[in-house]
């Protein structure tokens, strides 16, 4: 954990993408760059130091350099047409702009061979910037609601990893994490690879072989501060020179 000025000069520094939403606090109601606080607490508790990337009208190469670590945070559901698929009745909230500038960001972290964490909506924006594509509404597959259980509750989710890959290899071959999403990966982009399953065949989990640490989690990590492990391996990846 960062706890002194010579610490602060020594972590990596993570950028995490976040909304630009209407938002209201005090006497003020203004559009406002958004994440839960969570993900800073779990990012600074793990030893890095976290920085906002909202969406801009900017190229995201040179904001990278002064970065070493990507982290794209979950949110809401992306544009259907970014995967070549109409919109689902249940496909709602989405957010074209962030869509672009976080598939830009990625294409740029991938291209600088930089460490990504990629959470929940980042899990699938990583597998649609490969080629892949999505279920839109979960239940209509699986035939339960496990995974958002009820809105705004984290719920509780069994999920199998293979220990020989992430994050398997830091969190072992069952764990229990915290879910809140209604769309998951459908089929998998090229040179991804899954190494994690809901009880119900749900993918949560994948890696793209051959880097480092390029890792999404359909679940949210950020919900168990007691436990920032994966945050840890991602923040050491971040530390070590490309």
């Amino acid at each position: 954990m960062v706890s002194n000025a010579s610490d602060i000069s020594e972590s990596p520094v993570i950028g995490i993408s976040t909304y630009l939403e209407e938002t209201s606090w005090g006497d003020w109601s203004r559009r406002a760059a958004l994440l839960p606080e969570n993900y800073l607490s779990a990012v600074t508790k793990a030893g890095a130091i976290p920085v906002l990337l909202p969406p801009m009208d900017v190229d995201p190469a040179p904001v990278l350099r002064r970065l070493d670590g990507l982290l794209l945070a979950g949110g809401a559901d992306l544009t259907p047409e970014s995967y070549g698929a109409q919109a689902h009745p249940k496909t709602i909230g989405v957010r074209p702009e962030r869509d672009r500038w976080e598939h830009r960001l990625l294409r740029a972290a991938l291209a600088a061979d930089m460490p990504v964490l990629a959470v929940c909506r980042g899990a699938q924006l990583l597998n649609v910037a490969c080629g892949g594509t999505l279920h839109q509404h979960l239940p209509d597959v699986v035939n339960n609601d496990t995974h958002r259980i009820s809105p705004g509750v984290f719920g509780p989710v069994s999920v199998r990893l293979d220990e020989q890959q992430l994050p398997g290899s830091v969190l072992g071959a069952q764990v229990t994490v915290r879910c809140y999403h209604h769309q998951a990966l459908d089929a998998v982009g090229e040179g991804l690879v899954v190494t994690g399953w809901a009880e119900d065949g749900t993918v949560e989990a994948v890696v793209l072989p051959g880097r480092e640490f390029v890792v999404g989690v359909q679940w949210h990590p950020e919900e168990t501060l007691d436990d920032v492990r994966l945050f840890a391996a991602f923040t050491e990846a971040a530390r070590r020179p490309s």
